[in-house]
């Protein structure tokens, strides 16, 4: 098992914060990582699986624990069982963005819009990642993971994780544990076989985002390259010359609330309907049918509001700082926190907390923090 040296983990994380584990652990094969994790569940000690730490505000303390770093890359490419499909099985610590890259490269439709997202694809799943519509759950059709609980590797359906917005039932959600614990060793995808030709793009997110036209057809490499020319703009693709890009990308989850809550923000507010997760098929057994079919619920619609605009309507502007701090909303976006040279997590916590505070005040709703937070309170 390939022990080596500890790291700190500011120098592993985009947001630049978190101290040395007392023990890590680099795993660059899929058997490695299964023997290692194993290994660390046995002996009982806290432990963090490690992919490109883009999702993670972690304690300024020493971590005590053993930090396993998932390494492992590759991608291969399988048939289909549709017709106009591929499937990707791509290794847990190959990085998002180069599989994007890849599959836009041979031609496939599905993640584009989610290109230049950091991290990598093992934790892709776990936040249901997505962007101008796309999220992974579209494409996702099955992780292969190996439970604590048992140690055992299986390979599990994507319908059965639990999918929703930002969320699974692996994700470490602030202030509670996940629904099942476990680590990714592999995901497949299934992409559409489209070319580079032109084509219409169906998400009116993605369009209005792209300054596109209903109808109008572009290449999924355009979209790719448009795409992370959009997010350079924002400070949302990593670069070591720009302390807009020391963050976690979005801090904060654009929320979810009530259609009729909804009605209570000002007209202004950015917002997107939210699709009700309706099961249309009511099964009732023969024996006790008595003639009598119940009316369907009435499901309330949801409504995504942006909290972007909810922080800069709260009075927070682009590049908000607290005086002597050296954390701040990023210059170019106000949903991203960024580390403007060596602050500590307790620094950005204390952001946070503020943001948190103002929007409450301003429109009644707490903001919920959208990276996975170790050894840190809000």
């Amino acid at each position: 098992m390939p022990e080596v040296t500890p790291i700190p983990l500011a120098q592993l994380t985009t947001l630049r914060t978190g101290g040395a584990p007392a023990r890590m652990i680099d795993a660059t094969s899929a058997d490695e990582l299964v023997d290692a994790l194993r290994s660390v569940w046995a002996e009982g000690d806290p432990w963090l699986a490690l992919g490109g730490g883009s999702n993670l505000l972690i304690g300024d303390e020493p971590f005590e624990g053993t930090v396993v770093r998932v390494l492992t890359h590759g991608i291969e490419r399988m048939p289909s069982p549709r017709p106009g499909f591929a499937r990707l099985r791509v290794q847990a610590g190959h990085d998002w963005d180069a599989l994007v890259a890849y599959a836009v490269g041979e031609g496939l439709a599905g993640i584009e819009a989610m290109s230049g997202i950091p991290g990598t694809v093992g934790a892709a799943p776990v936040q249901n990642i997505g962007a101008y519509g796309q999220e992974i759950v579209q494409t996702l059709v099955e992780v292969e993971l190996v439970d604590e609980s048992t140690g055992a590797v299986s390979v599990v359906p994507a319908a059965e994780l639990g999918l929703g917005f930002r969320t699974s039932a692996l994700k470490h959600h602030y202030g509670s544990a996940p629904a099942r614990q476990a680590v990714i060793l592999s995901v497949t995808l299934e992409l559409a076989e489209v070319g580079d030709g032109p084509r219409p793009i169906v998400g009116e997110q993605l369009r209005t985002a792209l300054g596109l036209r209903e109808g109008e057809a572009v290449p999924v490499s355009w979209i790719r390259d448009h795409v992370i020319e959009t997010r350079r703009r924002k400070g949302m693709v990593l670069d070591g010359a720009d302390p807009d890009t020391y963050s976690a990308g979005s801090f904060f989850q654009n929320a979810i609330v009530s259609a009729s809550f909804a009605r209570t923000l000002p007209a202004e507010c950015p917002r997107w309907p939210v699709t009700p997760d309706l099961d249309p098929v009511l099964v009732i057994p023969l024996a006790a049918y008595d003639g009598y079919v119940p009316p369907p619920s009435d499901v309330q619609s949801e409504v995504k509001v942006s909290a972007a605009w909810l922080i800069e309507h709260a009075g927070l502007r682009k590049g908000f700082k607290l005086p002597r701090s050296r954390a701040a909303l990023s210059s170019k976006h106000a949903l991203a926190l960024t580390n403007r040279g060596s602050a500590t997590a307790a620094e950005l916590a204390e952001l946070a907390r503020f943001i948190q505070g103002r929007v409450q005040s301003e429109f009644g709703l707490i903001l919920q923090p959208e990276p996975v937070l170790v050894n840190v309170e809000l």
